[in-house]
């Protein structure tokens, strides 16, 4: 259920995988996407069981309406009945308060300063990448009194650089904004490393504590990958403070 988790002077970051739930093929079994035509009394279900393995009240995850864009919110509760913002990171200076980001391929990043007590969750597809989404995020970190250097940051399954086929001028614009992302194929043909590409942002912006998952989501049964199934769940990436 959580594949991956990870503490770091009371930060806390947990990665899932896509066992131990109750959802239906194709989205078997810990589909934690409301919005992929699952049934949503099982992702909600889902959503319980995840927070409960991790420790963390069910009712205290924020969690984002993602659409590969740049935008952040700060936040400090649960939404309630209030429509969930179109944003790709979130932030928090409230202690106790988990942020959730959902992926199926795409990179899910998750940053705290134990220090400042401030976290943040953030969902860096290719889009996001190229529009900047992980600095907007440590951005909006700072602005809540962050320092980088004291940033903890660790990403979760993703697809690889050898695994995210793209076209030759895709790749080309990608790398024209992030050197680091330009890949090649296991096969040899043009790809995208978007892990890479965050890590190098991440590195600029001074945040030196970083981790990346081994894990490709496209090459891995144990976690959902849209790039090999298409129709198919999503993971989800926990971040918060004590």
């Amino acid at each position: 259920m959580i594949g991956q988790r990870d503490t770091v002077n009371g930060a806390h970051f947990g990665f899932t995988d896509r066992w131990g739930g109750v959802s239906a093929v194709p989205y078997e079994e810990l589909n934690l996407g409301g919005a992929v035509g699952d049934d949503p009394a099982a992702v909600t279900a889902n959503r319980e069981l995840a927070a409960r393995s991790l420790g963390v009240d069910p009712a205290r995850v924020v969690w984002m309406n993602q659409v590969h864009g740049a935008d952040v919110a700060v936040v400090d509760g649960p939404w309630g009945d209030a429509p969930v913002p179109r944003v790709d990171a979130i932030v928090t200076a409230e202690r106790g308060l988990a942020l959730a980001v959902l992926t199926a391929d795409c990179v899910p990043v998750l940053l705290a300063d134990p220090v400042a007590g401030v976290a943040a969750a953030a969902h860096a597809g290719r889009p996001g990448l190229v529009a900047g989404v992980v600095p907007a995020a440590v951005r909006a970190m700072t602005g809540l009194g962050a320092d980088p250097a004291r940033i903890v940051a660790r990403t979760g399954p993703a697809v690889c650089g050898r695994c995210y086929e793209v076209p030759e001028q895709m790749r080309a614009e990608v790398a024209a904004a992030e050197p680091a992302a330009y890949a090649e194929t296991s096969w040899g043909t043009p790809a995208l490393d978007v892990g890479a590409g965050v890590h190098a942002q991440l590195e600029r912006l001074g945040v030196c504590d970083r981790a990346q998952s081994p894990v490709c989501t496209r090459e891995s049964k144990d976690h959902f990958s849209y790039r090999r199934d298409r129709t198919t769940g999503r993971l989800a990436g926990y971040v918060w403070l004590d």
